[in-house]
């Protein structure tokens, strides 16, 4: 198997081999993806290590990486944890966005292709992280603003599966790339009332398809991305616009992917149940 590493802030992956098709999904730096089939020189398929997500890049946008390089930026490598940061090289700076890994990062500097880089920002490696409802908090309310984008995962922009995707990424736990593949992820919650900061909420479209998804925070609210991410009231209908007055998405299921450990200043009353979810799923 060949595989390469993302050396670019933000790249997209296409549904198909042009620059006109969908993007269906991004590769931040220092992310890894397996070639899997080529389409002349410009064009390659790739399959992305993290979560399996399969598309088109431009060839140029990835580094080809040695045997040992993979197995080394598997193991070690840090998440970069500011809004955006430059990396400093000797003739170039480049910002990168939080989420971006740093591949053989030694707390200061790392070495990839020829170059040496220097990080001066904040980063947290595997070993570090914290699965905890206000570590996932805090750095979902770090992407607050962040443009709706189709297929991205950025601050530059953002769509509801990415925004899941990679909060949760930075805390250990590994989400799929859209709302209707973690739907099936984690342990069900019965009732919205019995949910806890840090939950994961999930939304059906009027087909009954589930196609939105965001994080539940305390007294009854939710972060997600709505024309950019946002934070609106929620009960067991869904959620509710308090602009418009109307409600917006409708609830379909909860479900919570990671042990919890709720501090006293984030529990929450206990309410009476009204709607059971495991009806609605």
């Amino acid at each position: 198997m060949d595989f390469a590493l993302c050396h670019l802030s933000v790249v997209p992956i296409r549904s198909s081999p042009s620059d006109k098709s969908e993007q269906v999904s991004q590769l931040l730096f220092g992310e890894m993806v397996e070639l899997l089939e080529w389409k002349g020189r410009s064009w390659v398929k790739v399959r992305c290590t993290w979560d399996n997500c399969i598309g088109w890049l431009q060839s140029r946008q990835v580094k080809p990486l040695t045997s040992t390089e993979q197995k080394l930026f598997t193991e070690k490598f840090a998440y970069c944890l500011d809004l955006f940061q430059p990396l400093m090289s000797s003739d170039f700076a480049m910002p990168i966005p939080l989420g971006s890994r740093l591949p053989d990062f030694d707390g200061m500097k790392f070495n990839f292709d020829g170059k040496v880089y220097n990080y001066a920002g904040q980063a947290v490696f595997p070993e570090n992280l914290e699965p905890t409802p206000e570590r996932v908090l805090k750095i979902a309310r770090r992407y607050l603003f962040a443009p709706y984008q189709w297929g991205g995962r950025s601050p530059f922009g953002i769509d509801a599966g990415g925004f899941t995707q990679m909060t949760f990424k930075m805390v250990g736990i590994h989400l799929h790339r859209t709302p209707d593949a973690q739907v099936h992820q984690g342990e069900l919650v019965d009732f919205i009332e019995q949910s806890q900061p840090g939950d994961l909420a999930f939304f059906e479209n009027s087909a009954g398809t589930i196609a939105h998804t965001g994080i539940l925070l305390p007294d009854n609210k939710i972060v997600h991305v709505a024309e950019q991410v946002r934070i609106d009231r929620i009960d067991h209908f869904g959620i509710f616009d308090e602009e418009t007055s109307r409600y917006t998405h409708k609830l379909r299921v909860a479900k919570r992917v990671m042990a919890h450990r709720i501090s006293p200043k984030m529990e929450q009353k206990e309410v009476k149940r009204e709607f059971p979810q495991a009806a609605l799923f």
